[in-house]
């Protein structure tokens, strides 16, 4: 996030003059902040962080709306040190953001991704059975099907496009969350979120789509559009924007 600001990207995410914009992996807390990123004329910020270490994980939400009421985590130590997750319930919709994990680096991380996915599932299930619209969005770490990346066949066996992960995204989808972007573009293929910088992957776009806005079945239809703002530069994610009726 600190990056970003220096590079004059934070400048041009709070220009588009966005409702709400959510960032994920900032790697900030936020007394490393400059008042200039956490005071943003307009908007209120919320943010959270890694517990653990500097320089890790974290995810933020601007929003021009005031929230009813703000959550940090899942409620689950183990998980909310990391500082993974913001939930911001407004009079409408609750919405998510998160920093899901990677799954790599060993067995264990991966048993940490999978165990957080089902938590994570079962939070936005409860609030759905409580009344409530849901939206959820950030980087998923898990590609879906095999369109949504360059190199399936390769991937295979790495994590990211294991089908153990990729099988929770379908689960995601039979609990009746629906992936907004496909929802609209069901077959569009070389749309991706994410490149590898180290082997200039976006100039060839060998990309994964990783990142996504999920919807309950509730309020699919409400969905105008999702954008992949892969022009825009500053990291190696690329924005995406959701257009939605609530």
């Amino acid at each position: 996030m600190r990056a970003l600001h220096k590079k004059g990207q934070f400048d041009w995410l709070v220009n588009q003059n966005f409702d709400i914009f959510c960032l994920q992996e900032t790697k900030s807390h936020p007394e490393q902040l400059s008042t200039e990123i956490r005071e943003v004329p307009g908007y209120e910020a919320y943010f959270d962080h890694s517990k653990l270490k500097k320089g890790y994980s974290g995810v933020a939400i601007y929003t021009k709306i005031k929230p009813e009421k703000v959550e940090y985590g899942l409620g689950i130590p183990r998980f909310d040190e990391e500082g993974r997750l913001l939930v911001m319930y407004f009079k409408n919709f609750v919405l998510l953001t998160g920093y899901f994990p990677n799954g790599g680096g060993g067995p264990d991380r991966l048993a940490y991704k999978l165990d957080f996915y089902k938590h994570f599932l079962d939070f936005v299930n409860k609030l759905v059975k409580k009344g409530h619209n849901v939206v959820f969005c950030g980087d998923v770490n898990t590609a879906h099907t095999e369109i949504d990346l360059a190199r399936p066949k390769a991937n295979e066996k790495n994590t990211g496009f294991l089908p153990i992960e990729r099988a929770w995204v379908d689960q995601v989808e039979e609990n009746g969350f629906k992936d907004a972007f496909r929802l609209l573009y069901p077959n569009k293929k070389e749309s991706y979120t994410y490149w590898d910088m180290k082997t200039f992957a976006r100039e060839r776009n060998v990309g994964w789509r990783i990142d996504y806005f999920f919807v309950n079945k509730k309020i699919k239809d409400k969905v105008v559009d999702v954008k992949h703002l892969d022009n825009i530069f500053g990291s190696d994610h690329c924005p995406l924007v959701l257009t939605i009726n609530l």
